[in-house]
């Protein structure tokens, strides 16, 4: 392993640093702790190498049976505390991988940077990027309960996953003789005092829109058209918060510079990942001189009437345009035209919500990111739904819109929802440990955000599961934050619901 990647108990990791500096404590230490050594490695989703051979290492210094698979899944093993030698295993469960989004003007490498943690009053953050709590949090607290022999539970195995943020994938290799387990834990909710027991199947539709250059027509000014400061945010639970799209927005500017100004796009840079809704975007536009006053001006009026109508959920959307050098080449009439069109026409936001839970997303799709490379023009969309039916046909929706352009649309093989049950041994021991220790009745619910329990219950169909963790806002964007105190809530909860899997 790389030697930047271990570190002795005598060192003290960059979160452990920073508290020092300010004179600060976070509890439980040992979650704190191990999720300042997660923040070092880096592990973008499908280069999860460093952080995979991290765990291995971790468990075998810590003298318990370690596992990894083809995929760098890691599995480790720890024997019952005493008294519990009889109980049936149960299995712990967190994904390492993390999402990868900045602010615009920060100067980061995630294959290579360790993350930069901050205070923020109650909330731990990130400076400028995501903080990677999602779900390394979930991680720390395993290893925190891995090392710790003073506490009483059964048999525990720890499957930590690789790639939960861009396909599943770890979760959808797994081998289906691995586990033992019929109980598991997973760490990958993002609100205190919820449990989840459901939530819904996902898969990502992309289309390839092929395009050549032509060179720039005479007498005409160039211009970087950016719009920013959106929120953001994860394309299953905030799809339903009325939140601007970047490629949407941008596209509306694009849309009447092509029809009423004679515009010609040279490029378009938009969103980013495809489980994140598009904070940012920016097009390299052409106006002929004749035209330059008259754009502008569509585009003062067109950005503060979309400032207004997303006046509650974004505050902070900006517009810029800023004229650059001309460049030599903008993309044929022909591609640009079908490609305003054809994302103004794209479906974006929630399809249906559903008709037996209230306030339910049922089904939606993102429109992700528009990125141009070698001559083809690469749109990301991912569509989810609780019904299989309807999330293929929002799927094939997507299919044909950009069929209409002659576009090429491929689908990834997707992943499977996770049937609620209400009867779950596992979540009554959690209801009532919660209840216990806190003096309330825990939420309990599904979610339209993907899981991986979807897929380890399709391997595994006898897995009794449930879903909790601490309280995380703005995840998957550069706002991504942690609730300090809620994570001691969490974890003090999964040691009563271990202690009480008797």
């Amino acid at each position: 392993m790389n030697k930047e990647n271990t570190h002795t108990k005598s060192e003290l990791n960059i979160l452990e640093k920073m508290l020092k500096e300010q004179n600060k404590e976070l509890k439980p230490a040992r979650v704190w702790h191990w999720f300042g050594e997660i923040m070092q490695i880096p592990r973008p989703s499908k280069h999860e190498e460093r952080i995979s051979a991290y765990l291995a290492e971790w468990g075998r210094n810590h003298g318990l049976d370690t596992q990894t698979d083809r995929l760098g899944n890691v599995l480790i093993r720890k024997p019952a505390s005493k008294g519990y030698e009889k109980s049936p295993s149960v299995c712990l469960q967190a994904h390492m991988d993390m999402v990868c989004e900045k602010n615009g003007d920060k100067q980061f490498d995630f294959m290579k940077d360790p993350i930069q943690p901050m205070l923020d009053g109650e909330w731990l953050t990130a400076d400028g990027t995501t903080l990677g709590a999602d779900d390394g949090i979930g991680v720390a607290a395993i290893l925190a309960i891995l090392e710790d022999n003073t506490l009483a539970h059964p048999a525990l195995e720890a499957l930590i996953t690789v790639d939960e943020e861009t396909g599943l994938t770890g979760a959808a290799g797994l081998s289906k003789t691995w586990l033992k387990s019929g109980t598991l834990l997973n760490f990958d909710d993002e609100d205190e005092g919820e449990y989840c027991i459901g939530c819904a199947g996902g898969i990502d539709t992309t289309v390839d829109l092929d395009y050549h250059l032509e060179p720039t027509p005479c007498e005409h000014r160039a211009f970087l058209l950016r719009t920013y400061g959106l929120n953001g945010g994860h394309s299953g639970d905030d799809i339903n918060r009325g939140r601007g799209c970047a490629n949407k927005l941008i596209n509306r500017l694009l849309w009447n510079g092509t029809y009423k100004h004679q515009m010609r796009l040279a490029h378009i840079d938009g969103g980013n990942l495809r489980n994140a809704i598009a904070r940012e975007a920016e097009a390299i536009v052409l106006i002929p001189s004749d035209q330059v006053r008259s754009f502008k001006t569509m585009v003062t009026r067109t950005s503060k009437a979309m400032q207004f109508e997303f006046r509650t959920t974004e505050p902070e959307l900006k517009f810029e345009l800023k004229e650059i050098n001309v460049p030599q080449e903008v993309i044929d009439l022909d591609t640009q035209t079908k490609l305003v069109n054809v994302i103004y026409a794209c479906a974006h936001g929630v399809l249906a919500m559903s008709r037996e839970i209230d306030n339910f997303v049922e089904t939606s799709t993102n429109l992700a990111s528009i990125k141009m490379h070698n001559g083809t023009i690469h749109i990301a969309t991912s569509q989810r739904s609780s019904v299989e039916s309807a999330k293929l046909a929002a799927a094939q929706k997507i299919e044909a819109t950009f069929r209409l352009i002659g576009a090429h649309v491929s689908h990834s093989d997707g992943y499977p929802g996770w049937t609620p049950n209400p009867e779950s041994r596992v979540l009554k021991v959690g209801v009532e440990v919660y209840k216990k220790m806190y003096g309330r009745e825990p939420i309990v619910r599904a979610i339209h955000a993907g899981l991986e329990c979807g897929l380890i219950g399709e391997k595994y169909p006898n897995m009794d599961m449930i879903s909790y963790g601490p309280t995380l806002r703005g995840v998957h964007s550069p706002d991504e934050r942690i609730e300090i105190k809620t994570v001691e809530m969490f974890y003090n909860q999964t040691l009563g619901i271990l202690k009480q899997l008797k």
